[in-house]
Parts: C-alpha cells; structure tokens; sequence
C-alpha cells in the first residue's frame, strides 16, 4: 500500500513539473510557425518550414541565396501571407487577422530592420523614427520623447534634427533601429542588416543588437550572411531548398 502510495505522488508530481515546463515554455515562446509552405506561380519557395523561438533569443538565419531567407522573413513579418501553415507572434495566430487588423499588429508588434535603411529623405532622424508611434496613435509628445531616449541610447542623438543625407551610413542604420523599437514590439526582424556597412560599422551594429537584447530583453531574428554574425548568435538557423536543416 505504502508503495503505491508513493508511486501515485511521483506519478503526480512528474506531471506537475511537466505542466509548469509547458507553462513557462509557452509563456516566453514570442514565435511559433508551424509547416509555413509558399510558392510563386509553380516555383516553390519555402516547403514546410517549423521554426520556434523564444523572448529574449537572438537568432540568425543562413544560408545561399535562394534558400527562402528573405521569404521566410516576409511571412514571419506579416508581409506576405503563406500558402499554408501557421504564423503565431506574442500569443495571436496572425492568420486569423484581416487585412486592416493585420496592419495595426504589424505596427504594434514587429520591428524591422533593412539592409537599406528606408529612411525618409524629406524627414529628420526624429521624425522618421516617431512615424511608427504616430500610427499607433501615439501621443505626439510621448513619441518624441520615447524616440531620443532611443536615439540617445543608439548613440545618435546628436543627429535628431538631421536629414538622413546629412548622417553616416552607420547613423542611418542606427537610426532605422530606433524607428524599429519605437513601438516596443514583441520582435525585431532584421534582413542583411549590416550587408550596406563596412566591416567596423556593421560590428558595432551587431554589438548593438545584444546590448539592446541585455537592456530591453529583445528579440532578434536577423537574416545574414555575415559569418561573425551567425557564430555570436544564439542560434544560427541553416536553410536550403526551402527547409530548415536539422542538426
């Protein structure tokens, strides 16, 4: 009796454990996407892709050109939508969202960064970096305020009245960075992010990335090609053909 007495507590408390592992699993887990398959016209792109990551994960995806990269990341960013498969970012299936819905989550939640920096000519580092918050709705005051505390810890806030012609390559990505973390998103999706920057801009930049990491907890998925980039990461994610290489 007294045996499987204490058989039945082990048996409870195993599950115990496994419900709270389940738990904290799925509490910081920010993306799950799930068979993620897209094609343009009969040419397939991407066949079956499963890619999980956590809060706080810095992680690089690699691999030749044409391997899906880019594409995976226009899917994960809302930009594209899949053929099939599944899409969920901070807890919301984005599949499920229409267009309009779609769009104001896209603000919200995701931060992007390019290889060129898309900033606006016409507009100050200042201005381009609040325009995400003035979509949000964002008070005009809290905007600007929130976008030089970021230029300041991005190291620019000497360059918020200037026009991006008036500001280094490096400065303008530093910039775009801002404009990306203005809204506090969920996710950072970076695409070549320092492939426009010499060797000692674009280790500062990847520098960047984990002191933002360290600071905000954020999280990165970066597509690259830059070696050095891939081995500091968290995780360097392989692709080919479409798929995800599996150790």
């Amino acid at each position: 009796m007294v045996f499987k007495w204490k058989g039945q507590v082990i048996f409870c408390s195993f599950f115990i454990c496994l419900f709270f592992f389940h738990f904290h699993y799925l509490r910081n887990m920010i993306l799950k996407a799930n068979q993620i398959y897209k094609s343009f016209g009969q040419l397939p792109i991407l066949r079956g892709v499963d890619l999980s990551v956590e809060k706080g994960e810095i992680v690089s995806i690699v691999g030749a050109s044409g391997a899906g990269k880019s594409t995976l990341l226009h899917i994960i960013g809302t930009l594209d939508r899949p053929d099939s498969g599944q899409i969920v970012i901070d807890g919301t299936d984005v599949g499920t969202l229409n267009e309009k819905k779609l769009s104001l989550f896209r603000n919200k939640h995701i931060g992007f960064v390019f290889q060129f920096h898309h900033l606006l000519p016409e507009f100050t580092a200042l201005e381009n970096v609040c325009i995400p918050a003035f979509i949000a709705n964002v008070d005009k005051k809290e905007a600007e305020k929130r976008a030089l505390e970021l230029l300041e810890r991005l190291g620019v806030e000497h360059r918020a009245h200037h026009k991006p012609s008036e500001m280094s390559g490096g400065e303008q990505q530093r910039v775009s960075v801002a404009r990306a973390l203005i809204n506090q998103p969920a996710l950072i999706l970076a695409d070549e992010p320092s492939g426009n920057l010499d060797s000692e801009n674009a280790a500062s930049l990847h520098q960047l990335f984990f002191e933002l990491r360290a600071s905000l907890d954020q999280t990165f998925i970066i597509v690259t090609h830059n070696e050095g980039l891939a081995s500091i990461s968290d995780r360097a994610i392989h692709m080919r053909d479409g798929q995800i290489l599996r150790d």
